[in-house]
């Protein structure tokens, strides 16, 4: 029987304290009555396709999983995908853009609390990408609340 050891431990990315390295950075899309992402650069309705930048998640973050939380659902068929894009819109090579990064597909039409289903592998970004969400099946017709935690080093 062969005994193997690791070369090199992975490393803290954000270095390490008493209480630990994780990290939960939080993001809310909420809609009004008309459908439209409050507190956003748009009055209209969110589309089927239409891509939500919901935020900055920084450099050097290991993405290891997701908690997305329906309080209100959106409209019935409505449904989406959440990943990451690069803030300056140029693909890594190592780590490409993953608009379905955490999920594709997956009902919004419903209250439920969503979490990470796609099986790639933990990645950690090289340089500051977004948080984005995409809508497909109907368009948004109502109000409706999504919360999501994405839980990295």
């Amino acid at each position: 029987m062969a005994k193997i050891t690791r070369a090199v431990a992975l490393n803290n990315v954000f270095g390490s304290a008493p209480y630990g390295n994780l990290s939960v950075l939080k993001f809310r899309m909420q809609t009004n009555a008309a459908g439209a992402v409050i507190n956003s650069d748009s009055t209209a309705a969110v589309a089927s396709g239409d891509v939500v930048d919901l935020g900055p998640l920084p450099a050097g973050m290991h993405l290891d999983d997701v908690t997305a939380t329906v309080s209100t659902a959106l409209t019935t068929s409505v449904t989406g995908k959440l990943g990451f894009a690069y803030s300056d819109g140029v693909d890594d090579a190592t780590v490409p853009q993953n608009d379905a990064y955490f999920f594709a597909a997956t009902s919004v039409a419903a209250a439920a609390i969503i979490r990470k289903t796609a099986t790639t592998a933990p990645v950690v970004l090289p340089k500051e990408a977004r948080l984005i969400f995409t809508t497909g099946g109907a368009a948004n017709a109502k109000a409706s609340q999504i919360d999501f935690r994405v839980i990295g080093e």
